[in-house]
């Protein structure tokens, strides 16, 4: 069963004095199914970024439909849209997006005070959620008082606790050294195996190596795709690797 189908995404920019247009997206289409893990790759300027934002429902395309689940993104106002993105989509940035002021446990539960639930109705949840992604002994700590790869892995926590349709991250080991990169890629790998779709724009091939397909993004379209298969980790960065190669000079897989 599809959760995502996007169907003919075009998305033009027009500069400041309207006198040129940047086409970002030129004729985007891919589908994904409940519970995969895809990574998405492509050199700056690829598009991939942008295709993200509208996926998150942060802008809208030129044309084209984006449906999540059935429900198509682009015919909801504002105010639904908000609500559906709080709802039912889940986030992880690179630059992890937590409030200093808010302690670990409050920013998880965040999504759940901005959505007007009563957060003693998620401490069950919460208290797996934190167990299950080892951050049980931070949560009355402050961001500035962990180190990144914990406050990635509290990003993912508060991307979870909403249950959502799919989780979004944005080049999420981007800001982490090896060893927290691997744990946060490690941490996805079992809520995937647990069901939980997730769609990443990344520009590392160890971190793409680890999703079940990889989309590649260039001159603004889907450009080729891998499929993980029985492909080991290792044999699935080769191939990522050899592809990206490819790409780089112009010529197909």
């Amino acid at each position: 069963m599809n959760i995502l189908n996007v169907t003919g995404i075009k998305k033009t920019y027009t500069t400041r004095f309207g006198s040129n247009k940047v086409h970002a997206l030129k004729d985007v289409n891919f589908d994904v199914e409940e519970g995969e893990f895809v990574a998405i790759m492509g050199e700056s300027g690829s598009g991939k970024t942008t295709l993200l934002n509208l996926l998150a429902a942060f802008d809208k395309p030129t044309s084209g439909t984006i449906k999540i689940d059935g429900k198509e993104l682009v015919d909801l106002k504002d105010n639904a849209l908000a609500s559906y993105r709080r709802e039912h989509l889940g986030f992880v940035f690179q630059d992890f997006n937590l409030l200093d002021t808010l302690c670990v446990k409050d920013n998880i539960l965040l999504p759940i005070v901005l959505s007007g639930k009563n957060v003693k109705d998620y401490k069950e949840k919460l208290d797996k959620i934190s167990s299950d992604i080892g951050i049980s002994d931070i949560m009355r700590k402050y961001p500035y008082e962990i180190s990144g790869g914990q406050k990635q892995r509290v990003a993912v926590a508060r991307a979870l606790i909403t249950s959502p349709k799919m989780i979004l991250a944005d080049e999420p080991t981007g800001a982490l050294d090896s060893q927290s990169s691997d744990d946060l890629l490690r941490v996805f790998g079992r809520i995937n195996k647990q069901g939980q779709t997730i769609l990443m724009v990344t520009h590392s091939v160890s971190a793409a190596s680890h999703a079940n397909r990889i989309l590649f993004i260039k001159d603004g379209v889907v450009y080729h795709q891998i499929y993980r298969g029985e492909l080991s980790d290792e044999e699935l960065y080769k191939k990522i690797s050899d592809t990206l190669t490819m790409l780089r000079k112009g010529g197909e897989n």
